[in-house]
């Protein structure tokens, strides 16, 4: 099949970037993507390129905006896609693989995930982070959030480590039914239930723990309303931003009772981890 590479810039990512992702594979034919330093990557079938669907996305973003347009030789894009898509080891705890890569059994934990258009491969800073802030939590029989979840790799690996039970939620459609489907293939389902929708779901739940890896904008939005839903003395993972923004994030979380206990980088990348004061 042919395709078409349209390769975007954004003089600010965040959330540009992701805003972008939405407005063309949700709301239009492109069907994949891959980051880059200063934007992202889009490809779309030829057969379904829209010159001016693609500048009215664009422009409707709000922000500035470059992009290229390339035509792609026609080949084995799938084909393509699996050799170059490489399974992630995040150290020596967790193997996380695509279903044509291989099984490991020397690592304790293995998650098996079909990415599709979802956020969550481990691949990404942010996730890997979570990933190790999560190895070093107690989650045995833990209430957990995954707010964003995306593919649901943080939700699976705290079901997989003894949560009692996991909310997987993400307002992204994709990123639900992806859930659903990776929940599912890492049998998990007793456990970890998906729901799509943002914040406003969680005014009646409570949980021990909250995973949070969304963007700044969105944690400062909603910080109270994982406070609310936070029982006293739990803790919440936040990532999703950069190093610079811990001290922004940390005084918004201190309104709302949660006090920074770690924080580590990756890439320019940060996690913070954070208590709910009694």
């Amino acid at each position: 099949m042919k395709y078409i590479e349209v390769t975007l810039h954004f003089d600010v990512l965040d959330p540009f970037r992701d805003l972008a992702v939405y407005a063309l594979g949700d709301e239009g034919p492109y069907d994949s993507f891959v980051e880059t330093p200063d934007g992202v990557k889009a490809y779309v079938p030829a057969a379904q390129y829209d010159a001016g669907f693609l500048q009215r996305s664009v422009e409707a973003l709000g922000c500035t905006t470059r992009y290229e347009v390339c035509a792609m030789p026609d080949k084995d894009w799938n084909a393509e896609w699996e050799k170059n898509h490489r399974p992630v080891l995040v150290d020596d705890f967790c193997w996380v693989r695509a279903p044509f890569h291989p099984h490991r059994d020397d690592v304790p934990y293995e998650i098996e995930i079909e990415p599709k258009m979802s956020f969550g491969t481990a691949h990404h800073a942010t996730t890997y982070m979570m990933m190790r802030l999560l190895r070093d939590e107690d989650v045995q029989q833990k209430r957990v959030l995954d707010m964003g979840c995306g593919t649901a790799v943080l939700a699976i690996l705290a079901a997989k480590r003894g949560a009692q039970a996991v909310e997987a939620v993400d307002i992204d459609e994709w990123a639900f039914r992806n859930a659903e489907e990776n929940v599912r293939r890492n049998g998990c389902r007793g456990v970890v239930h998906c729901r799509m929708g943002d914040a406003g779901l969680l005014s009646d739940l409570r949980f021990d723990l909250v995973l949070a890896n969304i963007n700044l904008n969105i944690l400062l939005r909603d910080m109270g309303a994982y406070a609310q839903t936070l029982s006293a003395g739990g803790v919440i993972l936040f990532s999703g931003f950069y190093e610079s923004d811990i001290e922004e994030l940390s005084r918004e979380a201190a309104r709302h009772g949660l006090r920074p206990t770690r924080s580590v980088e990756r890439d320019g990348w940060a996690a913070v981890r954070m208590v709910k004061e009694a």
